[in-house]
Parts: structure tokens; C-alpha cells; sequence
């Protein structure tokens, strides 16, 4: 599939996650916040789901823990237009409480679609909640490292460490954060 037909397809499932009820997270949102990026980055963000400011507008990481991982990105040598970056859920939970598991199985297949589309090299995961999906482990022990991982058939190198929002509770993960995307950049280079 050559990369237009593989935008096409990404513009219809992002118009079918603004437009479905998959979970019971849609009744409370304002907007789904499906995600976004080129269809062809090598490098795909997940987080965990989408806060008060992107259920305001539907985009990915735009309210405090947005701008703290923009000024991340920027530090560390990411431009973040190259990057595809979404949720494992595409609606806000209330209260901003964490995803349940019922709720991550009902958005899975979106978040499958947008790996298969973007096919990208390296997966970094923001936080527990997206970790688990692909690895097991305690992110205070496995954060900063690479681990190759088979996932749908695909091979990537997945890349876990901290959620950007956790360094508002826990100021040292800020730079927990920062060292672990300078290394994710070594690496990729």
C-alpha cells in the first residue's frame, strides 16, 4: 500500500473515531482527539488519553504536559512535525482518572489501524498505561531503554519512559524525561 492510499485510509478512520461511540468515554467528550503526524514518521508517541485542553480542540498533547513535551522534543533534537503522536484511548476519561481496561480494549483497534498505516521504526510510549500494551514491567525499571518487540506481525523498537503530565506531581521525572528523549535520539540516529 503506497503512502497516499495508507493517508486515505488514516483520514477515513480518524473521521470514524470523531463520529463513534465505541466506548462508554464518548458520551463525556467534547472532541476525540484521534491523533496526528505524517503517515510515514519513524518515530510514533503514544500517551495515555486525551486531557481537558485536547478534549477542548481534538488535538494530541496540547495543554501543559503538551508544552512541556514540545520543549522536550525541541531540547533533545525531535521536530515534532515529523512525529505521529496519539492516545491508546482517543476520548477523556472524566476527572482525567487513567483508562479502564474496557475502555483501552474498545480503542485498541483504532490505535492498531494507525500503527499498521504509519508503519513506523520506533514506538516511545508516555507512561504505564500505554507501556502495558506492548510490554510488562514497572516503568521505573524499564524506562530509557530500547526493546525490540513483535506487535500484529510487525517488528519495532518500542521506547518507554515517563508521561510528561507525571512531572507535575514528581518534579525529578522532568529530567528522568529529558535524559530518556536525548538517548531515544541517539539511537535513532
Amino acid at each position: 500500500m503506497d503512502l497516499n492510499e495508507r493517508q486515505k485510509k488514516m483520514n477515513r478512520l480518524h473521521q470514524e473515531i470523531r463520529t463513534t461511540e465505541p466506548c462508554p468515554l464518548c458520551p463525556y467528550r467534547t472532541h476525540a482527539v484521534p491523533g496526528e503526524g505524517p503517515i510515514d514518521a519513524r518515530l510514533f508517541i503514544i500517551g495515555e488519553a486525551p486531557g481537558e485542553e485536547e478534549d477542548k480542540v481534538g488535538r494530541p498533547f496540547v495543554g501543559r504536559a503538551g508544552m512541556l513535551l514540545n520543549t522536550v522534543l525541541a531540547e533533545t533534537g525531535f521536530d515534532r512535525e515529523k512525529i505521529f503522536i496519539t492516545n491508546a484511548v482517543k476520548c477523556r476519561p472524566p476527572q482525567n482518572r487513567k483508562p479502564s481496561v474496557g475502555e483501552l480494549r474498545a480503542c485498541r483497534p483504532f490505535l492498531d489501524r494507525q500503527l499498521e498505516w504509519v508503519q513506523p521504526e520506533w514506538i516511545c510510549t508516555l507512561g504505564a498505561v500505554s507501556t502495558n500494551i506492548f510490554l510488562e514491567g514497572t516503568l521505573t525499571k524499564i524506562h530509557g531503554s530500547m526493546y525490540p518487540i513483535r506487535y500484529q506481525g510487525r517488528e519495532y523498537k518500542l521506547f518507554p519512559t515517563f508521561h510528561p503530565a507525571a512531572a507535575f506531581r514528581v518534579p525529578v521525572l522532568k529530567d528522568e524525561i529529558r535524559k530518556d528523549f536525548k538517548k531515544l535520539n541517539e539511537l535513532i540516529a
